[in-house]
């Protein structure tokens, strides 16, 4: 009746490592930074690996020129390019704490987790990553 207790208690004792990692993994990764450009630099955005958008800067000549719709656009295409690079951060960091351990359903986790872009390290791009 209490063959199966050892195997529960180990479960429970690896469960607790992953929670205790997992929070460790979040701490770091709050003070990651990843930055997302649009305009040539008139917008740009800085967030944390966890996907926080952190400070929106926008050039004074871009607020001047009043044209809605194209603030509107470059906030976005800034935004989606700084959230996409926080996504791989937390990816790779997942990675990494796995060890690169072939695990179930990691790879697919990993892909959706960063959307399956493929993200562009240049800065100052006008359009965001796909």
């Amino acid at each position: 009746m209490f063959k199966g207790l050892g195997n529960f208690t180990s479960m429970l004792r690896q469960a607790q490592e992953i929670g205790a990692r997992m929070q460790g993994l979040s701490e770091r990764l709050k003070v990651q930074r990843t930055q997302g450009s649009a305009g040539g630099g008139l917008v740009e955005i800085e967030a944390n690996g966890l996907g926080e958008v952190l400070r929106c800067k926008i050039d004074p000549t871009l607020l001047e020129q009043q044209d809605r719709e194209l603030l509107e656009d470059l906030v976005a295409s800034a935004v989606n390019q700084a959230l996409a690079k926080a996504r791989a951060l937390h990816a790779e960091a997942l990675q990494s704490m796995t060890g690169n351990v072939e695990l179930p359903g990691l790879q697919d986790a990993l892909a959706k987790l960063t959307s399956g872009e493929v993200i562009d390290e240049d800065e100052n791009s006008d359009t965001p990553p796909r």
